[in-house]
């Protein structure tokens, strides 16, 4: 979830907001008069965006990133949840 904030009740409450951001994973956004918008993110949130976008998409740091970012709810988790018949023929096709 995000929350959206003026700057000036940001200053005012900053110590709420940023307990926000590391308690409860919100991204802040911060609303400027006559300027482009700031966002305050969770420093775990932002390493783990950095590595995914710097690294190579068939690396296993790739993987892990991208599962990551999933279980934060930043990018959907599209992998199929199988179960019964379904996860018995998808380990099928690796035997050998």
């Amino acid at each position: 979830m995000a929350l959206a904030v003026t700057q000036s009740d940001f200053r005012n409450h900053i110590k709420h907001y940023l307990d926000l951001v590391n308690d409860d994973g919100e991204n802040i956004y911060i609303a400027r008069t006559k300027q482009r918008s700031a966002v305050i993110i969770d420093q775990n949130k932002l390493d783990w965006l950095e590595r995914y976008v710097k690294t190579d998409q068939d690396s296993l740091e790739h993987a892990v990133a991208e599962d990551k970012l999933k279980e934060y709810g930043i990018i959907p988790d599209k992998d199929p949840v199988l179960d019964g018949q379904d996860y018995d023929n998808f380990w099928k096709q690796f035997e050998k």
